[in-house]
């Protein structure tokens, strides 16, 4: 084998040895930046979730613990609360039994769980229930349970409250209403403990 070939392969396999190695380093290169991408990207989703469940966590309690924003729907308790006036409601009395009568609440409906009901509390566990209740059943019952509340509707004419249902369980009680706003936010109204006319 002449000098000449000797020279050329010892070149070529020096060339095939570079490109190799360019490559492995090429390759690192790429697995270096990818595992940094996936660690960026992996570590953004994380933090992501993370403060999602957070404040989330702080969504919950606080509208659990300290209340919110409701609108109120229907005729049952006016004039006190119009349709569509907006109410704000406190958690805690219902939390440390604070309720009193007179305090209009917002429940959960007995006879629809999925829907809530806006009320006030006429009777509380222990009181005698004066009421003329179409039904047959409360008039047998002369006190309101232990556990229970007794509430009635302001607008007495159309309201489906408990003169229907009959008492309904302390836990069944959402918030107390703190104060409203008028539909047309003209009126914003501090509401304290009373007893309406047509419910002493």
């Amino acid at each position: 084998m002449s000098f000449m070939k000797l020279k050329a392969i010892s070149i070529l396999l020096t060339v095939i040895n570079f490109i190799n190695n360019n490559n492995k380093k090429s390759g690192q290169w790429w697995q270096s930046l990818h595992r940094t991408m996936l660690r960026g990207v992996l570590g953004k989703t994380f933090r992501l979730v993370g403060y999602t469940i957070q404040y989330g966590c702080i969504a919950h309690c606080a509208f659990e613990y300290v209340g919110g924003v409701v609108m109120c729907s229907g005729p049952s308790m006016e004039p006190t609360i119009q349709n569509s006036d907006i109410v704000f409601a406190e958690n805690l009395s219902r939390h440390f039994y604070g309720i009193q009568r007179g305090d209009i609440v917002i429940a959960k409906s007995p006879s629809d769980p999925k829907s809530n009901i806006c009320k006030r509390v006429i009777r509380l566990e222990g009181d005698k229930i004066l009421t003329n209740s179409p039904s047959d059943f409360f008039k047998s019952r002369s006190y309101v349970p232990m556990g229970h509340v007794w509430l009635e509707g302001d607008n007495l004419q159309n309201s489906t409250d408990s003169r229907y249902y009959g008492p309904i369980p302390y836990g069944l009680i959402r918030g107390r209403i703190f104060f409203k706003i008028s539909k047309n936010v003209s009126l914003i109204q501090l509401l304290q403990p009373c007893l309406y006319p047509g419910n002493i």
